[in-house]
């Protein structure tokens, strides 16, 4: 789920996770997802992976259990030639309906979900109903129908289905700063800042893809799991005995839980108390004659709502991550932030109908607004997003400084190329120099084999010069539409470069790729290269926002096409065909992503206007990168002095945690990693009031731990379709409901607040 902050990667809660995974297994303990592991980057370097057909371990291919930096031998045949319209269009599709799904949940709770193994298990059905239904009267749809072409249409949904993140963080703090005119009148400047954001990934990831998946892989133990899990996917649906069966099981799961899904999120609009959130607490305080301690509970969030969103994404990430979700809204809104209220440090407001005496103890106190909660007069939110977010940044750098043997690696890999190049102009010119021939060659022994024959990669021709030209295009359209001088441009683009960089490599090992903290740094450096500077406070806040942006989208794009290599590469997909699936699905997604969030900006304006008291969004991403860019931009310190304080310690604590897991965990230990705590979860609470969250998470991964104990076969087939369902489909339904809100017909309207607080949910 991004989750922006969590796993950054198949979530992305202000970064990206990939939930949407099958299970791996390793020879002795078999687990759901990577991140099951229970701890960010607990992948086992030795472990090996198998498929999560319904299939024994006898008949798992022995290259990938043996070597996971070998591709599957024993596919079927299939022609050379993937890159079908029924294949792109399809792709396409996927990828659309994921990107829509994900301004909406990002917006609400701050995750984002990859469209990898949802466009692989659709596309897989959807095609294979096309090639026999049309096979003889329309050979454009019919056909025969590979694991490569599938490969197709799961890197076409990906690229499609991409770079949301932005919509949900920096943009919507943009407007909230008033920074903007409004989304609609601003949505081609938005597309033009969106287009040369993510082809900048785009082209960037082209020539890594060598220098990740072949040249470091094997030195890095670079597994990216997701991708890994999703090639598996594939080709356990393409088997000759067995595989079309699970594929349509997992479709018929994935369908009847997205049904269910979209169904209950446009209906439960009209009954909201009853059939989306229960305000327990709400009720015992009716029925117990007013008591206060009931809606004093209520006043900080905890009810349960059933957002199938969350308890699919509690199926997918397992027991630790949802559980140190919950625990860290336990501990920031049930223990901290009654405790600075009780002690006058935060306050809250009163949010109770005027002149009704039955609700003049219902308080906010998650407040954001400028008027209503500062640095003297903080909210308890306002007071904890601190903390919060420097958690996160702690956690995500000492996350990155595990990975420390990139940087050598990456120097070596530009000293080899070097010499390469040194050698090969002196043989031109008739001298021989066979130290630097010597010197440019890799031990075979670390290098991974390339499936891919040499006509069939992208040639330097093709991606370098459009890089080149993107680069000017982020300078001019920086310069021209948003005033952002050249310097401050180019070194925008080296943080997206750089951050770019890291987080591939991140997301190789961890499967997690670290958004936030690529974000939160440009805005930092931005943020003191602006005040050098001197501008005036709003100008530098735009220009900080933008730099963190494009940043995140160059390491967002970069990131999850460089893992659909890593997908092809397995499955002996052609990289140029792929590719050219990647620069489409890019075009979709530039145009797509603005648009829905233009859409969910009109159907609801609480979500660019800090100053609103309620909204039906959190928004938690972008509170996290309006702090962000208001702290390190403004004059004074905007920060109450407590909260910076804990904020410190708090983020130490987090560094520590890291390394204990890292360095103490091991051998004898290693057992205690499941049972370690997700700290980019427990700061991830710290700045999202909706303790709900935490709770559905919990609701998902009991019974899913549950199950894949009792019946592993049977969840290794079904959970994650239905995980994938669940929340593709109330992303859906959020997404009718926003059409349902412009257009007039929507719950506020028609719909009844019974059982609400206050009657207003």
């Amino acid at each position: 789920m991004d989750a922006s902050e969590v796993t950054d990667h198949s979530w992305q809660p202000m970064g990206q996770i990939n939930p949407l995974v099958p299970p791996l297994t390793e020879e002795k303990n078999t687990f759901n997802t990577p991140h099951q592991h229970q701890e960010i980057g607990a992948i086992d370097e030795k472990a090996p992976y198998v498929e999560d057909a319904d299939l024994d371990k006898e008949e798992q291919p022995r290259s990938f259990m043996d070597d996971p930096f070998r591709p599957f031998d024993d596919l079927q045949d299939e022609k050379h030639w993937v890159v079908t319209s029924r294949a792109v269009f399809v792709g396409l599709c996927c990828g659309a309906l994921v990107n829509a799904s994900n301004v909406y949940l990002g917006l609400k709770t701050g995750w984002t979900f990859s469209a990898n193994l949802f466009g692989a298990i659709v596309g897989f059905a959807v095609i294979k109903f096309f090639s026999r239904t049309f096979a003889e009267n329309f050979p454009i749809l019919g056909g025969s129908f590979g694991p490569r072409e599938n490969n197709i249409i799961q890197t076409a949904a990906t690229a499609s289905g991409g770079l949301s993140n932005v919509f949900i963080s920096a943009f919507p703090a943009l407007y909230q700063l008033d920074l903007l005119r409004t989304p609609k009148e601003d949505y081609w400047r938005i597309v033009g800042l969106t287009a040369v954001g993510g082809y900048f990934g785009f082209f960037f990831a082209t020539p890594l893809r060598k220098f990740f998946i072949i040249y470091v892989a094997r030195e890095l133990r670079l597994i990216f799991p997701s991708p890994s899990a999703t090639a598996m996917t594939i080709k356990s649906m393409h088997e000759a005995v067995g595989g079309e069966q699970i594929a349509k099981i997992k479709m018929k799961g994935l369908s009847i839980a997205f049904s269910c899904a979209f169904i209950l999120r446009v209906v439960s609009q009209y009954a909201i108390g009853i059939l989306w959130d229960w305000h327990i607490f709400t009720w015992f305080f009716i029925w117990g004659n007013y008591h206060n301690l009931a809606i004093n509970v209520e006043n900080w969030g905890w009810l349960i709502e059933w957002t199938p969103a969350f308890i699919g994404a509690g199926m997918l990430v397992g027991l630790n991550v949802a559980i140190s979700f919950f625990a860290g809204s336990v501990i920031a809104w049930g223990i901290i932030g009654p405790a600075l209220v009780h002690n006058g440090v935060a306050f809250g407001v009163a949010v109770g109908p005027d002149g009704d005496p039955r609700w003049e103890n219902y308080i906010s106190f998650a407040s954001l607004s400028l008027s209503a909660s500062n640095k003297d007069t903080p909210s308890p939110r306002y007071w904890l997003l601190w903390p919060g977010v420097l958690m996160m940044i702690a956690v995500s750098f000492t996350e990155l400084a595990m990975q420390w043997r990139i940087f050598i690696f990456a120097f070596r890999a530009l000293f080899r190329a070097s010499a390469r190049a040194t050698y090969d102009i002196s043989k031109k010119f008739g001298k021989e120099m066979p130290k630097l021939e010597k010197m440019s060659r890799q031990e075979q022994s670390d290098m991974v084999d390339d499936p891919a024959p040499i006509e069939d990669q992208v040639k330097m021709w093709m991606w370098l010069p459009g890089l080149i030209v993107v680069i000017i295009c982020i300078c001019v359209v920086l310069g021209v539409v948003y005033h952002m001088p050249v310097g401050m441009s180019l070194l925008s683009v080296f943080l997206a470069f750089f951050f770019s960089f890291l987080a591939i490599q991140c997301t190789g090992v961890t499967d997690i790729t670290p958004l936030t903290a690529a974000s939160k740094a440009s805005q930092i450096v931005l943020g003191g290269a602006t005040k050098g500077e001197h501008w005036q406070v709003r100008h530098a806040q735009l220009l900080n926002l933008l730099g963190g942006a494009l940043a995140n989208m160059g390491a967002n794009q970069s990131t999850d096409l460089t893992s659909d290599f890593r997908v092809g590469f397995l499955l002996r997909t052609p990289p140029i065909q792929q590719w050219f699936a990647q620069g489409v699905g890019t075009i979709v997604a530039i145009f797509l992503a603005p648009a829905m969030f233009v859409l969910f900006a009109k159907a609801y304006p609480c979500i660019i206007d800090i100053n609103a008291t309620t909204c039906t969004f959190g928004v938690p991403s972008v509170s996290a990168w309006r702090a962000v860019a208001v702290a390190v931009t403004d004059p004074t310190f905007p920060i109450p002095k407590s909260s910076g304080i804990f904020a410190i310690v708090f983020a130490v604590f987090g560094s520590i945690m890291v390394l204990i897991r890292h360095y103490v965990w091991v051998g004898r230990l290693e057992w205690v990693r499941a049972y370690h705590p997700n700290m980019m979860c427990v700061g991830l609470a710290f700045t999202l009031p909706q303790t709900y969250y935490g709770t559905a998470m919990v609701i998902g991964a009991v019974p899913a731990y549950i199950w894949a104990k009792r019946n592993p076969k049977s969840f290794d087939v079904l959970g994650y379709a239905i995980a994938a369902g669940l929340i593709a489909g109330e992303g859906i339904g959020g997404v009718v409901n926003a059409i349902f809100q412009v257009a007039g017909i929507s719950g506020d309207k028609y719909g009844t607040n019974i059982a609400c607080p206050a009657e207003a949910c």
